[in-house]
């Protein structure tokens, strides 16, 4: 059976590091949304709630009912349903149009637009957005934004955290003369936080920490970011060991052919499982040494081992380069019928 294996002691080691440069736990909220990216989203909310992080952001409520009993504060990024089912969900406002489905006394965080023009409201907007809000009888617990490139040697990083700053004072200025209370403010992903020369001195509440929890960051820029540690690795059962003779081939297409007798197996993930295809065009090697030999099946593939198990990946910066994609997703592909273990 194919299993996933989660550390927690890198876990752990990433959520020290995130939580230092927050400058607490308290101000760290770990992103747990599209399955934890892949890992396991109850594995991933147990272990942090166990580190001490206290507020997780999601992509739904039916995600945000799966780890209410670990967080005490849960953001829902984008709701498809408007239902006030707990005073610790709070409900992201993507545009003006959802303003009308929102139920009374639900905490609702603004989306401000600062450029990546995706979801969110326009800062000239932000008045209109308050106001509806309390004509439904919401409670504006929450103001954010998200950058578009963070992780990149551009000006959109500054320009954004300058709109947002006006944004910022914006809110404060219609909060005061309405007699509301100042929202939380948050802006940082992960490639924001570690960018920032001084969090404190940004005055937000808290950051959204995703891939640096799950042990990644564009580490090939100038950012001196830290290194982290990967969390998952992918593990694959044997189901058949055969003699390969000299030139046979193995697999669709025939694509391997062995250049002398060599063993080889058969394991038990593939492309059905969310290990996305290798062909005859890439040479993977696994951490052990073992070659992936020609195509990838939907439901197995072929190295040369007669392992029991074999890891595929305990890092997946090597897969994101061969497959031209980002981290991001090597690990969200990762269906959520395979087996997820704590060590």
């Amino acid at each position: 059976m194919a299993r996933i294996l989660l550390n927690k002691d890198n876990l752990f080691y990433n959520l020290e590091a995130i939580s230092q440069k927050a400058t607490s736990k308290e101000k760290v909220a770990v992103v747990l949304k599209d399955n934890a990216y892949g890992h396991g989203i109850v594995e991933i909310a147990k272990l942090s709630c166990e580190f001490g992080i206290k507020k997780a952001v999601v992509r739904s409520v039916e995600d945000a009912q799966k780890i209410k009993d670990y967080f005490s504060y849960i953001l829902i990024l984008a709701p498809n349903v408007f239902h006030n089912y707990s005073h610790t969900f709070h409900i992201a406002l993507n545009t003006l149009e959802n303003i009308e489905k929102i139920p009374q006394n639900s905490n609702v965080h603004i989306k401000i637009d600062t450029g990546m023009h995706r979801n969110g409201i326009s800062i000239d907007d932000i008045e209109v957005a308050i106001l509806g809000l309390l004509k439904q009888k919401a409670n504006i617990t929450g103001v954010f934004t998200h950058h578009k490139g963070a992780d990149e040697l551009s000006t959109n990083f500054f320009f954004q955290k300058e709109l947002f700053s006006k944004a910022k004072a914006k809110v404060k200025e219609i909060c005061e003369k309405l007699f509301l209370p100042i929202p939380a403010f948050h802006s940082c992903n992960s490639s924001a936080l570690f960018r920032e020369k001084n969090f404190e001195e940004l005055n937000e509440d808290f950051a959204r920490a995703g891939i640096a929890t799950y042990g990644y960051l564009e580490d090939d820029l100038q950012f001196n970011f830290p290194k982290l540690k990967p969390v998952m690795s992918l593990w694959a059962s044997k189901m058949a060991t055969r003699t390969l003779k000299k030139n046979q081939s193995v697999g669709y297409g025939g694509k391997f052919t062995a250049s002398s007798d060599m063993i080889v197996s058969t394991y038990n993930v593939g492309y059905g499982d969310g290990f996305l295809r290798l062909n005859e065009n890439h040479n993977y090697t696994t951490p052990k040494g073992f070659q992936v030999l020609g195509r990838v099946s939907m439901d197995n593939l072929s190295i040369n081992s007669e392992e029991e198990e074999v890891c595929l990946f305990d890092d997946v910066r090597e897969l994101a380069k061969i497959h031209n994609t980002i981290t991001y997703e090597i690990t969200c592909s990762l269906k959520e019928n395979i087996k997820r273990e704590i060590i």
